[in-house]
């Protein structure tokens, strides 16, 4: 496989910092050698490192990992150890399995990406911000297509109505000349990840920030706007401005699960109007001197956005309860496991 980077290339480059330098003992600073994983791919990892690049297979020693993760390598590139994640961006995993899915670490910006056609989505880009609020890195709200649309601004207002503190950024991914506000964040050390769902353009405006065909690129369906996926892995890039560019898949069901930091980030406003209601415990319905009901009684709440986070708060509870249990099934049975082996020792001594 091609590597993603050419060599010899600085652990700077590759977006190492002092939170990382801080972690090494000092046995470590010498004999060892960082690694960032550039690539995730089904039968293991890309591994990049000042000097060269190689991949890593799975292996059920190894603790969870995913793009972007910072490992301590031996001289002979075996595994040490993962270094503590700056930030982590995950979801639960697609469908009906109980898992979580790690997307993206150590990300300084996510750009959530958004077309301004028929797919505009104000609870989708909500859901996608708490997400990256979760995670404790930046969010940026990039809305695609303008050239595709009559009404920008009124769009733009829509989503700095979510919160007046957002960073919004309105391009055309085929015009280099309205790319030159998303530069700021794509400077040499740092990482920025995109998300957004399939069809925004994300694989476009990957492609012109990169100044290359990295990323194939697909047409929408004509009939509903909805895109279809093109990417299929994750992998890091180094664009022009010097910083390190990850592209994840399109992604349609994207679920929350331990998320009550992001989402309380995210619907601020409503966190501090429950503050202000009578009761402790009110519902939010019809009880009385409930705040909540009385900035939608005069228009300084949208309904659309109180139920959005009834929804959100909801399945986020689910999602949460359902992998705690799962954990504990888990950790039950490798009790269980350890015990019948100790016991299987046990009588072996006494024969």
């Amino acid at each position: 496989m091609k590597p993603l980077f050419e060599h010899p290339i600085s652990k700077n480059e590759l977006g190492w910092n002092t939170f990382f330098q801080q972690q090494l003992t000092l046995e470590e600073y010498q004999g060892v050698q960082p690694g960032r994983i550039v690539a995730h791919h089904r039968s293991g990892y890309a591994i990049c490192t000042e000097t060269d690049e190689f991949h890593l297979e799975h292996h059920t020693k190894y603790p969870s990992m995913t793009v972007g993760d910072w490992m301590l390598l031996s001289p002979e590139r075996e595994f040490l150890r993962l270094l503590d994640r700056k930030s982590l961006f995950r979801r639960k995993a697609a469908g009906p399995k109980v898992a979580e899915q790690y997307i993206a670490a150590n990300v300084d910006t996510v750009f959530i990406v958004c077309s301004l056609n028929d797919d505009f989505n104000l609870s989708r880009i909500e859901r996608y911000l708490a997400l990256v609020n979760e995670s404790n890195a930046d969010a940026v709200i990039v809305l695609t297509k303008a050239d595709l649309c009559d009404d920008v601004e009124d769009k733009r207002q829509q989503v700095l109505s979510l919160d007046d503190f957002l960073l919004i950024e309105t391009v055309n991914a085929l015009d280099p000349d309205t790319l030159t506000g998303l530069s700021s964040w794509c400077k040499t050390g740092q990482t920025v990840a995109f998300l957004g769902s399939s069809g925004v353009g994300k694989s476009t405006l990957v492609n012109s920030l990169m100044q290359s065909s990295v990323q194939e690129t697909g047409s929408i369906r004509e009939d509903d706007s909805k895109g279809r996926h093109t990417t299929t892995s994750r992998s890091l890039h180094k664009v022009v401005e010097g910083g390190l560019l990850l592209d994840t898949p399109g992604m349609r069901e994207i679920q929350l699960t331990d998320c009550e930091d992001g989402l309380a980030e995210t619907f601020s406003d409503i966190e501090s109007l429950a503050s202000q209601c009578r009761f402790n415990n009110c519902h939010h319905t019809n009880e009385p001197g409930c705040a909540i009901r009385q900035s939608l009684e005069n228009g300084s709440l949208e309904a659309r956005r109180l139920e959005n986070y009834f929804k959100l708060l909801k399945e986020q509870a689910h999602n949460s309860a359902s992998l705690a249990e799962k954990r504990s099934k888990d950790k039950q049975f490798g009790k269980l496991c350890r015990s019948v082996m100790a016991e299987k020792k046990h009588r072996k001594k006494g024969y």
